[in-house]
């Protein structure tokens, strides 16, 4: 979905595939045909945005086999949709039973991970609507924290500065610039966008920034104005950013509220858990951890990294953080000039939710993430910004 900006630039809405997650080529287009398409359709809309996640082998085949290329291309302007950003965070396996620490692997000290994002930067030029010129990718915040030492440190800075002269190169070939953004993630060597600031500025290059993540920033307690102000302050462009919402439990204490929550205690997906108090900010792992003792403080509020629906809080006595999304979005693009020109809502825990709450079936999917971009367009709208055909 595309938006005009008071200022006259346009604004990018997608939604990320993940949700429905292929390893292979073939199923990246029955997702088109499956899931998208009808999304689409329910929005009423002729063209419908999508921010396409790409897995290691759909991507080496895109990326080596030109008419793979062109056939996805033909995909999806037969079906009416159109790709500008995508999510190259999970590398592959994201749809696998139990992903949890998996997805932060490949990391950026791995030379994989430096071609991978090459190879979807190179894809995503090709992917481009022709009258669009500018494409992002998202990628995992350097690693996982654990085993992190100066070493990889160093391995990671070379391979992004090696990533910008990439893009700078496919950019002179192509005519497209690609950007890439860094994700900040609780837990990681970047969990928040202040860890951001020293890689990014020691990088130094416009193509290379940050992905601004809703539901992580809320889960680590960042105030989006400060944040948005150290970013905008220190030149680091935020590329994209993804809509999504955290879980929020304002007096975890309670055993009511332990047992609502411990009904979002699920196998497949990391739900790293974070509180501050006056001492500063504590976290675990997993919510898991932090229902299982005493070693995350309850005298303050929980915030959990759980994908909830934008559209559908969770029932009291939990919530979500769309308060934090609204007031990101009115500091990203509510503004004289956007911060940012591609949004992606990215619910991808839909089948994680609890089970009474996860769809039943496609037609109840399409649902709800056509309900998720409707609350989205609204928010833009009521921002000023004008929704084109």
């Amino acid at each position: 979905m595309r938006f005009r900006h008071p200022d006259g630039s346009v604004v990018h809405l997608a939604y990320c595939t993940n949700v429905h997650p292929a390893e292979t080529l073939d199923g990246v287009l029955a997702q088109l045909r499956d899931h998208c398409e009808p999304v689409r359709r329910r929005m009423g809309r002729d063209r419908l945005g999508i921010g396409l996640w790409l897995a290691r082998d759909a991507a080496r085949v895109l990326h080596t086999d030109p008419a793979a290329l062109r056939g996805l291309r033909a995909a999806l302007d037969k079906r009416g949709l159109e790709v500008v950003t995508l999510n190259g965070f999970p590398y592959e396996g994201f749809g696998a039973e139990r992903v949890k620490y998996r997805v932060y692997r490949p990391d950026w000290a791995d030379p994989e991970r430096l071609d991978h994002t090459t190879a979807l930067a190179r894809v995503l030029a090709g992917l481009l609507p022709d009258d669009i010129t500018e494409g992002t990718v998202s990628t995992l915040p350097l690693g996982w924290r654990t085993g992190w030492d100066a070493t990889r440190a160093d391995a990671a800075h070379t391979a992004l500065l090696t990533l910008a002269d990439r893009l700078d190169a496919l950019a002179d070939l192509t005519g497209r610039s690609i950007r890439v953004g860094l994700e900040p993630e609780p837990g990681c060597i970047v969990e928040t966008t202040a860890d951001a600031l020293p890689p990014l500025t020691a990088v130094g290059h416009d193509r290379i920034g940050l992905c601004l993540d809703t539901c992580h920033l809320a889960t680590s307690f960042e105030d989006p104005h400060t944040a948005l102000d150290a970013l905008t302050a220190a030149r680091v462009p935020v590329v994209k950013s993804q809509l999504s919402a955290a879980l929020h439990a304002e007096h975890p204490r309670l055993p009511a509220v332990r047992a609502a929550l411990s009904a979002f205690d699920e196998p497949r997906f990391l739900h790293q858990t974070r509180t501050v108090d006056a001492e500063g900010r504590h976290g675990t792992d997993d919510l898991a951890e932090a229902l299982g003792g005493d070693v995350l403080p309850d005298a303050t509020p929980w915030r959990a990294h759980f994908h909830v629906p934008l559209h559908a809080a969770p029932a009291a006595p939990l919530t979500s953080t769309l308060p934090v999304l609204k007031s990101t979005l009115t500091r990203l693009v509510g503004g004289p000039h956007p911060l940012t020109r591609h949004l992606e809502v990215e619910t991808y825990t839909w089948q994680a939710l609890p089970p009474a709450l996860r769809p039943r079936g496609r037609a109840q999917l399409a649902d709800g993430i056509a309900a998720e971009l409707s609350l989205a367009r609204d928010l833009l709208t009521d921002l000023g910004l004008k929704e084109l055909p």
